[in-house]
């Protein structure tokens, strides 16, 4: 084994100029830039999805509970249900549940002296932690309720207040439409204060959504205290969304025209779009590891055919060909683990360079990111460099293979 591991690595440090270094050299960067396109493909594939996704579930919880619509989008108010704080503290006792609080929706028209603009205003409470849309205010601060009556102030996407021209503590007309006790619809104006400003950068939303207090959608659709449109959940691990929506929809006493929704299921678009994501990085991760193995191959036959006459002069000496073979494993070992640890450090600096600069920019409208966003899972990339260095060490068992072939007295001959 010492004798095999000196000449391997004599052969794998030798200055010398030829053909040879030439080709280690290139198998090396090779193997750099696999490992490395593997790491950052793994890196942004995984904070690309996790960062939308918590968008979403920001914005709308995990799972909704609310009466139940078949083929209700998105966009468009919910029929009223019974607020049930009983159920609801069941709920919460849930060891995957965060948080849940209760919501409503409404249609509305936005006014200026010179413009309007639709909105769907989302109701929320006091009970409501604005730490889930704190990330995606740029200005201002969230709305502030009161006890006695509604909020008067309003929070609008960046795209809507730009519409409107509007900025933090401008003042705007607001138009409901209202049913009255005699059936007709009337158009209720009120003028409401912009508290905050704020940008999911996924433009279904921000065209959409302007936030305010649950109490004056109640207020508007003549709805009691306890009426509300339903329920948003928040998990601990996103992870589990269908089995906590399952454990909810199983709660004792669980209204049977009630229902439970992953958000999943109520935003498909976003979601089929991300797990597309998932067949893209495997393609992309199969052809490195191809582009890998192929060039560790056709480096090592080069090596054996290169050094022909020196593993006729080893065997004419007493060598075994499983001696013969180890020192041009270890070689390509030598190759393979130089590469892996280069490619590791370049794929982790620019990963941190991204991470703290964003130099990576994004167009939001279509990706909504404004820059690639990063998440480092370790085990994966552990996973990325032990796997690679075993398959490759599997894969150079073939061509090593060759020196078994090989007759001292034609390879002493060989030119």
């Amino acid at each position: 084994m010492k004798v095999a591991g000196f000449i391997a690595n004599r052969i794998a440090f030798n200055q010398q100029r030829s053909f040879s270094r030439f080709i280690i050299r290139l198998s090396i960067v090779a193997t750099v830039i696999s490992v490395a396109v593997m790491i950052i493909t793994l890196a942004f594939a995984n904070g690309f999805q996790e960062t939308v996704s918590q968008k979403v579930f920001s914005f709308w919880g995990h799972i909704r509970v609310q009466e139940k619509q078949p083929y209700k989008a998105l966009i468009a108010e919910e029929t009223p249900i019974q607020k049930d704080d009983i159920l609801a503290h069941s709920i919460k006792k849930n060891p995957q549940v965060a948080s849940i609080h209760p919501f409503a929706t409404k249609y509305a028209m936005l006014k200026t002296k010179d413009e309007i603009e639709g909105v769907l205003v989302k109701g929320l409470d006091k009970t409501y932690d604005f730490g889930h849309l704190k990330p995606f205010i740029k200005e201002g601060r969230p709305i502030q309720f009161n006890d006695s009556t509604y909020s008067r102030e309003i929070m609008l996407s960046t795209y809507t207040a730009s519409q409107l021209n509007l900025k933090v503590n401008d003042r705007i007309l607001i138009y409901f439409i209202r049913p009255d006790s005699s059936g007709e619809t009337k158009i209720r104006p009120d003028r409401l204060t912009v508290a905050g400003i704020y940008k999911t950068g996924i433009e279904e939303y921000d065209r959409t959504f302007a936030i305010g207090d649950l109490k004056l959608i109640q207020r508007l659709n003549d709805w009691d205290s306890v009426q509300i449109g339903g329920y948003e959940v928040f998990l601990k691990d996103y992870r589990k969304i269908d089995e906590v929506a399952d454990d909810i929809y199983a709660t004792e006493d669980f209204p049977l025209t009630w229902d439970t929704q992953s958000v999943k299921t109520i935003s498909p678009n976003i979601f089929d779009w991300l797990n597309m994501q998932d067949v893209t990085r495997n393609v992309l991760i199969g052809f490195m590891i191809i582009v890998a193995i192929i060039n560790l191959i056709t480096c090592l036959i080069i090596l054996v055919l290169e050094r022909v006459r020196m593993v006729g002069i080893l065997k004419s000496l007493g060598a075994t060909d499983w001696t013969v073979q180890k020192i041009f494993l270890r070689h390509s070992l030598i190759i393979t683990i130089t590469g892996i640890i280069i490619g590791l450090v370049a794929a982790l600096g620019l990963l941190y360079l991204q991470k703290e600069t964003g130099f990576i920019k994004l167009k939001e409208e279509a990706y909504y990111l404004s820059e690639a966003a990063v998440k480092i899972v370790w085990w994966e990339v552990a996973a990325i460099c032990g796997g690679t260095l075993l398959v490759c060490f599997l894969v150079l068992m073939i061509p090593s293979i060759l020196v078994r072939k090989i007759q001292p007295v034609k390879a002493i001959q060989f030119r």
